[in-house]
């Protein structure tokens, strides 16, 4: 159902604490899963894509308990065949399956309709030249992978420039390989490097030894993954449609919990909303601040190459500022859960904003919006981006709204209670 979006009728003052990040939720999951021994998951993100990753490792073998606040993941055997639903989880249909080559079974995996389009031909493809068996039909879903309780592991070369996931699903069991894993990136340059850094990062908190020294190449070396208890950061990239919310209507949000060190590649945003004229600012206690302009955004000329994830919103509120825009760097957002560059310029087009779409980006100019549908294609960061502009833009109606349960599980009822 078409859910009418929120209109602010003046400025938004508000305090915000946002679910946990599923970046790091999932990843600390499966290394979990692959240590050798219990950790603790505190402050997870209870949402669809975090539920079947816990789904997955437990199917392999793993006991992930899910019952209270902190998730408590111990490690089983790999025993078994599974079956994977990948849903819409990109951490799902790429990190588990190089998990899965340690299995002593087969591991069957699918996923939504709009999965069966989404890249993963580069991880199997790596896969088969680390000796894993791999049964697929063109490198999309569904397919198989045939363990055989351990994986040779070595050298390999892929091209990640469609998604830095490729490279961390490899990072991730590497060191429960023989020997260990090193992957070499051959290609334009790799998208949302941030991700990789938070990959690595984790990787050493739980003792595993990691070369990165070099450009695209990551070397992890064979050798155990070590329990570690994880305290999971709010979402940073979740923070995007409610600070944007201060940002069109001249308002202040507060986000509760903000790091002052992170690998996120939401922390880009206080950067990116004060170079379109909002104030921010951060405090220990209090969080990160963003008070929107009195008199109107300015455009932004920005290469988001490295945080793709922050594009639709971005794109929402540069059809709404009043100079002109240009996002570029983001080629790769067309194998996320839909083609985003298409459906930002298809979506925004139809409420009258003045987009251009480019091979790698969007451009825009001002113009004045009106209401309609916003579709989603069951993407959550597209409907961020349809209910931002429908805070500052009368009779904007989002259509499956509900998408954002990826991430935010009733986003909807907590976005209309800021109104």
């Amino acid at each position: 159902m078409d859910w009418p979006a929120p209109r602010a009728t003046g400025p938004v003052e508000a305090r915000v604490s946002l679910p946990g990040s599923k970046s790091l939720t999932n990843r600390a999951l499966l290394l979990a899963a692959l240590a050798d021994g219990p950790s603790v998951v505190r402050r997870a993100l209870r949402s669809r894509d975090t539920g079947l990753m816990a789904t997955a490792l437990s199917a392999l073998g793993s006991t992930v308990d899910t019952s209270g606040e902190d998730w408590v993941v111990t490690p089983g055997a790999f025993d078994r065949d599974a079956a994977v639903d990948c849903g819409l989880a990109g951490t799902v249909m790429r990190f588990v399956p190089p998990a899965a080559g340690l299995s002593t079974g087969t591991v069957a995996f699918d996923g939504d309709p709009h999965m069966r389009t989404r890249p993963i031909g580069e991880v199997l493809t790596a896969l088969r030249g680390l000796g894993v068996e791999v049964l697929d039909q063109g490198g999309v879903l569904p397919f198989e992978i045939r363990g055989t309780g351990s994986v040779r592991g070595g050298q390999v070369v892929i091209d990640a420039s469609a998604s830095s996931q490729f490279v961390s699903a490899l990072l991730l069991a590497g060191a429960r390989y023989e020997q260990g894993v090193d992957v070499r990136h051959d290609g334009k340059p790799v998208p949302s490097l941030p991700h990789i850094e938070m990959t690595v990062a984790m990787l050493r908190e739980h003792g595993v030894q990691v070369d990165d020294s070099d450009p695209n190449r990551w070397a992890v070396a064979p050798g155990v993954v070590q329990p570690v208890d994880h305290l999971i950061e709010p979402d940073l990239s979740n923070a995007a449609p409610f600070l944007a919310l201060a940002a069109v209507t001249a308002g202040t949000v507060t986000i509760r919990d903000w790091p002052d060190k992170t690998t996120q590649p939401g922390n880009l945003l206080p950067d990116l909303l004060g170079a379109m004229g909002c104030a921010v600012s951060w405090d220990q206690d209090a969080g990160l601040t963003v008070s929107g302009p009195a008199g109107g955004l300015e455009g932004l000329d920005v290469d988001l190459h490295d945080a793709g994830e922050l594009t639709p919103a971005i794109a929402a509120l540069c059809a709404l500022a009043t100079g002109p825009s240009h996002l570029r760097g983001i080629a790769h957002i067309r194998g996320h859960e839909t083609d985003r560059l298409a459906a930002l310029a298809t979506e925004l087009g139809g409420l009258g904003a003045d987009v251009v779409e480019h091979p790698d980006g969007l451009s825009f100019r001002p113009a004045a919006l009106h209401g309609g549908v916003f579709h989603t294609y069951a993407d959550h960061r597209m409907a961020h981006a349809g209910v931002i502009v429908g805070a500052a833009v009368d009779g904007v109606l989002v259509e499956d709204v509900g998408t954002t349960s990826k991430t935010f599980p009733d986003f909807a009822g907590f976005w209309s209670g800021l109104f």
